[in-house]
């Protein structure tokens, strides 16, 4: 809980400065969908792209993220939200600093990822869904959880056993599950450039 004696101190050194350093603007592209729909390999494909462009990136994986910053925490709807607010408040932080934050994480809830919209406000936030069925996503199981999510073995596990409640109003829809990786990737940018995020050229 935080102190009654702790005040927010304002930095000399503005957000507004360092996109101008950067030439670029700062946002949150969030990634969501099922397990194996492509969120992460989209998300490193974007940053590489953003990164030869001359921006300042970094990408949020849900694995990396539960190997330090969430260690503590499980998968049970409470700790699911747990996680996504913790990702938001550091993505908030990423944005201040000036620098593209993109998200891959599975956020299967509408209330978690309205809550980081409106927490890093949602002119900076493009919610990003990689549409792709479950029947593809278990194909591409190269990790083995949905045979094990089938055999029992792991509880709570998104689109088996616990739900995945899709983007109503995601800013970008992508087929992931039948378009390709390169156009996927260059739809997100197109997207960047039209919003006057990443200079149009």
């Amino acid at each position: 809980m935080r102190g009654k004696n702790t005040v927010w101190h304002s930095a000399t050194v503005t957000r507004a400065r360092r996109e101008q350093q950067n030439k670029h603007k700062s946002v949150a592209l969030w990634f969501t969908g099922l397990s194996g729909s492509g969120k992460s390999t989209l998300a490193h494909t974007v940053e590489e792209a953003l990164h030869n462009k001359g921006c300042r990136t970094f990408v949020f994986d849900g694995d990396n993220v539960r190997h330090g910053l969430c260690a503590d925490l499980g998968f049970s709807d409470e700790d699911r939200a747990e996680n996504i607010r913790r990702i938001g408040e550091m993505v908030r932080l990423f944005s201040e600093a000036g620098v593209i934050a993109l998200t891959a994480f599975i956020s299967p809830f509408r209330r978690d990822r309205e809550f980081v919209r409106q927490l890093v406000t949602p002119a900076d936030f493009i919610e990003i869904y990689c549409q792709c069925d479950v029947e593809i996503c278990e194909r591409r199981d190269v990790k083995g959880l949905y045979k094990k999510a089938r055999a029992g073995e792991i509880p709570d596990f998104t689109g088996i056993s616990s739900p995945y409640e899709e983007p109503q109003n995601a800013d970008l829809v992508l087929d992931t599950g039948h378009t390709s990786l390169a156009p996927c990737a260059e739809r997100v940018l197109a997207l960047l450039a039209q919003r006057g995020v990443i200079p149009n050229r």
